[in-house]
């Protein structure tokens, strides 16, 4: 069976097939789900809720074919929720019995998170497709449900919106 198959396969009920599309891309979900969340357990939490959820409306996708830029909005929908989650709460920080704060990662990367945590979500979803997954224009497009033209346009602010937050006053953080 090909993919398009057993997406309309999943879509009419049928588990495995179902199954089998989910485990066919279950990398490239979790790699989405950890761009967003930076933690591991948070993104194999979204990816179960985003299966569940999936396996809930499956019968609502009108067009089978686009089930996988489908199964990713619903991930993107999960991994916001969960963010929103975790802003409510006070986030515990990590302090050594020396009372310095427990550093593992880089400055610039910690800049570079922030600065995307704070950007809005349009240009936020852009650009963690494109550079964090690697994504092409038209697969971005696919998945946020808006034209190409639209894409590059996102990309190209997000990007100077980027270099504005992280002070690249050369626009050395990223080459498009």
């Amino acid at each position: 069976m090909d993919e398009k198959e057993l997406a309309l396969a999943a879509c009419r009920g049928d588990e495995e097939a179902f199954y089998t599309l989910v485990a066919k891309h279950r990398r490239r979900l979790y790699g989405i789900a950890y761009s967003y969340l930076h933690n591991e357990i948070d993104a194999l939490e979204a990816l179960q809720e985003t299966v569940c959820r999936a396996w809930m409306k499956r019968r609502k996708l009108k067009q089978p074919e686009a089930f996988v830029p489908w199964l990713i909005r619903i991930l993107i929908h999960c991994c916001i929720d969960e963010q929103k989650r975790k802003a409510r709460t006070v986030p515990m920080e990590h302090v050594l019995e020396s009372g310095t704060m427990f550093e593992m990662i880089h400055d610039s990367k910690l800049d570079l998170e922030r600065a995307l945590s704070r950007m809005k979500p349009k240009y936020r979803h852009v650009l963690i497709l494109k550079y964090y997954q690697d994504m092409t224009v038209p697969e971005i497009a696919d998945i946020l449900d808006c034209p190409e033209g639209t894409v590059k346009t996102r990309i190209h602010q997000g990007l100077k919106l980027l270099r504005q937050k992280i002070g690249e006053p050369g626009g050395a953080l990223f080459h498009v």
